[in-house]
């Protein structure tokens, strides 16, 4: 019997302290898609940096700036130095970096991710057919998006206006019967 009761215990822990840990994992997951460039990669739900080894550069995703060296400084801005003109974002390998200024470790990134060099195997989430990239309000698809939002939520609210009005008919209906039975109570009792 205890080990029955140990064992109701034990899963009823693991339920409630399970539960909001799902949750705040869930609520991490969509930290900012709809903040990433169409050209970053597909398959990334939190973007902090992209490395970017063909022109040892950075891209901050929060503030939309590439960050890289021009004379030993490194520079911020929010396009590509001129010498970078005829890269194409789409096609070159981006690394996710999820850490706080990781171009202040350029050396050992530049050696660690030399092997991507020229490397064109990333799908950019501009060319996705995932709805949930659509959030981007950069993605071709983002206005479809939007409409097919608004279209559900009319629907949600009109579903939701019909059960509301179904409701208050039914109510009305149940007032009427109560009220004709209370009457019928009163009548008979004055008899």
């Amino acid at each position: 019997m205890r080990k029955i009761y140990l064992g109701s215990l034990i899963a009823v822990i693991l339920f409630v302290f399970a539960a909001p840990v799902k949750a705040q994992i869930h609520f991490k997951l969509n930290v900012n898609i709809s903040s990433q460039p169409i050209w970053g990669p597909v398959g990334y739900n939190e973007v902090q940096y992209y490395y970017l080894p063909d022109i040892d550069t950075y891209y901050y995703v929060p503030r939309h700036e590439f960050i890289y060296q021009e004379n030993g400084n490194w520079i911020t801005s929010s396009s590509l130095p001129p010498r970078y003109r005829n890269y194409n974002l789409y096609n070159g390998h981006k690394v996710v970096m999820n850490e706080n200024k990781p171009y202040l470790h350029d050396k050992n990134y530049k050696e660690k991710y030399s092997s991507y060099k020229n490397r064109h195997d990333q799908q950019p989430i501009r060319d996705s057919h995932n709805s949930k990239y659509f959030v981007n309000k950069n993605h071709p698809e983002h206005n479809n998006w939007v409409k097919q939002q608004k279209h559900y939520n009319m629907q949600g609210n009109k579903q939701a206006i019909g059960k509301n009005k179904n409701n208050g008919n039914k109510q009305n209906q149940n007032n009427k019967h109560a009220n004709r039975g209370k009457q019928n109570q009163h009548d008979n009792h004055k008899k």
